[in-house]
């Protein structure tokens, strides 16, 4: 059975272009370049109803949003210059501890209602002992739905050779796409995606990932130390406005479900539906709880993303979150 290793040649090229970034001029203004790890997961679509609500310009940044297929591709981007502010998830902390010259600043979702394991309409697959040997995807080696494979796995006790692992992407589509060519038995995604694919009848949920994780950060914010570096107050103020967002979400469900519909393209009722799954998994404060320290710390061991356990109170700041 093929085995897919840890991308360290991935981490090894985000620590050589250091670099890069300590060339970069400084920004103007309160302009912030932010940069989404999947265009989808709803730990990450309050950027976008923050910015279709104005609630970043009332604050003072002016703020433009940039899509990605994953953490990985957003770490990428951060250490390259390209975006000042990632949105992620807690895996991309590893990067922090290889040497990446960015750090995690808001802890914004530490469950993680929002991921589930995602199986082909028609699948003969109905349980998860099913999964025992098959192929399930993945977005990229390394990253949070790598781990949560992995960690299906262990959880269910079928040793680290349980599944295999194939990395696609999260993209709805590659992930439709190799549902159709077989090339994996099921995917590890958004469930706002896996809700769309039930309304059309080409995918469905077997089971939410939080029925096996804890909390593991599962949504997760960066800054770039050279964004801490030049403009400290865009940062902090970046962070005022997304924990007015999260309120605004918290109390407004049809106003949020309209804006994240239109900015996924899915309906309302699968939006609606998401929403309700997710709207209490936000942090009101942004602090990074242990039991999210500690399940990082240890995929970072288990995925061998690490030399040595690293120190986790390095790998974030609450400096920047509003008193």
């Amino acid at each position: 059975m093929r085995k897919i290793r840890p991308r360290g040649v991935a981490l090894a090229v985000l620590v050589a272009l250091l670099s890069i970034v300590v060339g970069l001029p400084a920004l103007a203004g309160s302009a912030l370049r932010v940069g989404k790890a999947d265009a989808n997961a709803s730990a990450i679509l309050p950027v976008n109803v923050a910015d279709k609500l104005g609630l970043f310009k009332k604050h003072g940044p002016d703020v433009t949003i940039s899509d990605f297929t994953g953490g990985s591709k957003l770490s990428q981007a951060m250490v390259a210059g390209s975006i000042d502010i990632g949105v992620g998830a807690g895996t991309e902390m590893a990067f922090v501890a290889k040497g990446a010259p960015i750090i995690a600043v808001c802890n914004d979702a530490p469950s993680i209602p929002f991921i589930g394991i995602a199986v082909p309409w028609d699948s003969p697959i109905h349980s998860v002992d099913q999964l025992k040997g098959k192929k399930i995807g993945i977005s990229s080696a390394g990253s949070l739905t790598d781990w949560l494979a992995r960690e299906l796995a262990h959880h269910e006790g079928w040793g680290s050779d349980g599944v295999e692992r194939v990395a696609i992407g999260n993209g709805a589509a590659a992930i439709l796409a190799a549902f159709h060519t077989n090339a994996i038995d099921a995917d590890i995604a958004v469930t706002s995606n896996i809700f769309n694919w039930e309304e059309k009848k080409e995918g469905r949920l077997l089971i939410p990932v939080s029925s096996y994780v804890g909390n593991i950060a599962a949504g997760t914010i960066y800054a770039t130390q050279h964004l801490i570096g030049t403009d400290p107050d865009a940062l902090r103020d970046f962070l005022a406005a997304w924990l007015d967002t999260i309120d605004f979400i918290s109390k407004h469900k049809a106003e949020t479900v309209k804006i994240e519909s239109e900015v996924t393209g899915y309906s309302e009722s699968v939006i609606a539906r998401e929403y309700d799954i997710t709207k209490t998994m936000f942090s009101r404060d942004c602090k990074f709880d242990a039991d999210s320290l500690a399940n990082l710390k240890r995929a970072f061991i288990e995925q061998k993303l690490v030399e040595s356990p690293p120190d986790m109170s390095k790998l974030y700041t609450e400096a920047f979150l509003p008193k």
